[in-house]
């Protein structure tokens, strides 16, 4: 689920990490007065031209700094989300109402955290956190060979009380353990973890207990979501091929790093059956959401332009009807329907008031 979006293995293109660096900048001061600033309203300006066939009344929520991966809770009047802001140097878990009201630090506010979502009931939230390892930051990935996003070892995935108390570890193991999301009924949690030196889908409960693994294929499989039924995950996936590329990617594993690469949008059943893929779109496709009628998965993709320029598409489960649904120039990712397909929240470099900054976005949605 990380902010960090991927580019190609080996020779990645220079363009797209320019747009990486954008997305992990911070605003600074004049962000935080704009956010406090409830007159400060762009709305006029915040709608791209075409996308007005499929949204209505786009607001931004959030005003400078990173700011990624906003989640809906069931009813729909919360939002969860990771954020690099105030006197924090790397992403903390946040919580708002879905009008963006009400903004408050729901991690602990040590290391560094990653991937939150919302209990169906609201009673709990999840989320990765470093804090246990070390309060401070762990230090960014080495990128003289390239680009990479780093698979903290640190990271483990703990539960708590909506406002950060009654929190308890649900993962215990060396390696990377993160991309925590809940199924619809709340009886299920999926995530991706390397604890068998790959990274694959697992499922667990709710107490951390009872984990299988459901995906086995040589390569990445993670950033899944439960379709509404709960049958299925839809999930981003490169599953490298020839000789070079899983010598690459073995030798990136072994640094606690990966190469993002080339991702492609895959479905499978909950029990690890009927694995298809959906896209086959070369550049990079990732963060997919099923839309509630379980028919459809909105996803980001740079595959029509390449480099900087992700944009949020829709596909049919099949395959078929890809279309692209925002034009903004720089960056829309990390797209989620509210459960009753009405609204559609996503990050975007849109409005910014300095390069960098990625914020928080909601529309209606129009089918």
């Amino acid at each position: 689920m990380h902010k960090n979006v991927p580019g190609k293995l080996l020779f990645i293109n220079m363009a797209l990490i320019l747009a990486l660096a954008l997305i992990l900048s911070c605003g600074g001061e004049e962000a935080q007065n704009r956010e406090e600033d409830s007159s400060f309203d762009t709305t006029g300006s915040l709608l791209r031209p075409g996308e007005e066939q499929h949204f209505a009344n786009i607001q931004q929520l959030t005003f400078g700094g990173e700011n990624a991966e906003a989640y809906f809770s069931y009813e729909g009047d919360k939002l969860i989300f990771q954020s690099t802001r105030d006197s924090f140097e790397c992403d903390q878990i946040f919580m708002m109402n879905s009008d963006g009201s009400d903004k408050r630090l729901v991690s602990t506010g040590e290391g560094r955290t990653t991937c939150a979502f919302i209990a169906p009931d609201g009673r709990k939230i999840v989320y990765a956190s470093t804090h246990l390892a070390d309060s401070e930051c762990p230090p960014p990935p080495d990128m003289s060979r390239g680009y990479v996003w780093s698979l903290y070892p640190e990271y483990d995935i703990f539960r708590s009380d909506p406002d950060g108390s009654k929190l308890e570890r649900l993962t215990v193991n060396p390696r990377y353990d993160a991309e925590a999301v809940y199924s619809p009924d709340g009886s299920r949690i999926v995530f991706t973890s390397l604890r068998e030196g790959d990274l694959d889908l697992y499922i667990m409960k709710p107490d951390g207990s009872d984990i299988t693994r459901i995906t086995n294929e040589l390569g990445y499989d993670g950033g899944a979501f439960f379709s509404i039924d709960g049958e299925w995950l839809v999930y981003r996936a490169h599953h490298p091929k020839d000789s070079a590329d899983i010598a690459d990617y073995k030798y990136n594993l072994s640094k606690n790093q990966i190469r993002p690469g080339e991702l492609e949008i895959f479905m499978i059943r909950t029990d690890g059956t009927e694995r298809r893929q959906v896209t086959n779109l070369g550049g990079a496709n990732f963060c997919p959401y099923f839309h509630p009628d379980g028919k459809r998965i909105v996803f980001a993709s740079n595959h029509h332009e390449g480099g900087r320029n992700f944009d949020l598409f829709i596909i049919n489960v099949d395959g078929s009807g890809l279309k692209q649904i925002t034009f903004e120039v720089e960056f829309d990712g990390f797209p989620m329907f509210s459960h009753d397909g009405k609204k559609l929240v996503f990050a975007s470099n849109r409005n910014q008031s300095e390069p960098g900054e990625t914020n928080i976005f909601i529309a209606d949605w129009k089918d």
